[in-house]
């Protein structure tokens, strides 16, 4: 009950501070904003290109990790963490690469709006590396036979194939990675776990053994069904 209240005062707090802000400085037009952060320079604006360069493919070669965001046709836009061994993304082409759909919770509220819409954003991030790679365009879903084995391996199977048409790819400066101190252990926190069994349980009205065993499943999932949902 106390834990309950601290955050309905949290909440309270949260929405005052908020509804100041936005009645004294929200900005609502591109001249404001760029009041603020003056126009891009030339140079930086010739990185942005319509396809992956020679850097771009070397980069998902050895990329391990990146998020996918989608929008629908109404509704709030989605953020998804994609991850495998490096290389999971497949290029086809300079314009056009394919990502695995491996095993997961399957809401799919992306694979739903890239249905809608079509519309992906994405963010890859590789281990050691200051910058990202970003890339945004339109996508597709297949569930073809071939498409799946080439995404695939033995016990590792794609339940489906996301093909992206790039229109527009560059590199992010480093600037962000460096100053999260991101790849440097010595400032990382300590490992933490999200207990979903306290989720589940406090919305279901469960007790604590409900939550452990909740738990306990979850986990299941990180090791012996990290590839399937069985």
């Amino acid at each position: 009950m106390q834990e309950h209240r601290a955050h309905t005062a949290f909440r309270k707090r949260q929405a005052h501070l908020s509804g100041e802000i936005a009645t004294m400085s929200q900005l609502k037009t591109v001249e404001q904003l760029r009041n603020v952060l003056p126009a891009p320079r030339e140079t930086t604006k010739a990185k942005i290109l319509p396809f992956l360069d020679d850097q771009a493919i070397d980069f998902l070669r050895t990329c391990p990790f990146g998020l996918m965001a989608t929008a629908g046709r109404e509704g709030p836009i989605e953020v998804s963490p994609k991850g495998d061994e490096p290389g999971f993304v497949h290029v086809e082409n300079e314009t056009t690469v394919l990502l695995p759909e491996r095993a997961g919770n399957n809401l799919a509220f992306g694979l739903q709006n890239i249905i809608e819409t079509g519309r992906i954003g994405m963010i890859f991030l590789r281990p050691r590396t200051g910058e990202t790679l970003r890339l945004s365009g339109r996508a597709e879903i297949f569930d073809d036979a071939e498409l799946l084995a080439a995404l695939g391996k033995p016990g590792r199977p794609a339940l489906l194939a996301i093909r992206i048409h790039i229109e527009r790819c560059y590199f992010h400066c480093a600037r962000s990675v460096i100053r999260s101190h991101l790849w440097e252990p010595e400032h990382w926190p300590e490992a933490k776990r999200i207990s979903f069994g306290k989720i589940f349980a406090a919305r279901t009205g469960g007790d604590e053994d409900q939550a452990t065993k909740i738990d306990a499943f979850v986990e299941k999932g990180y090791t012996s069904n990290l590839w399937s949902n069985g």
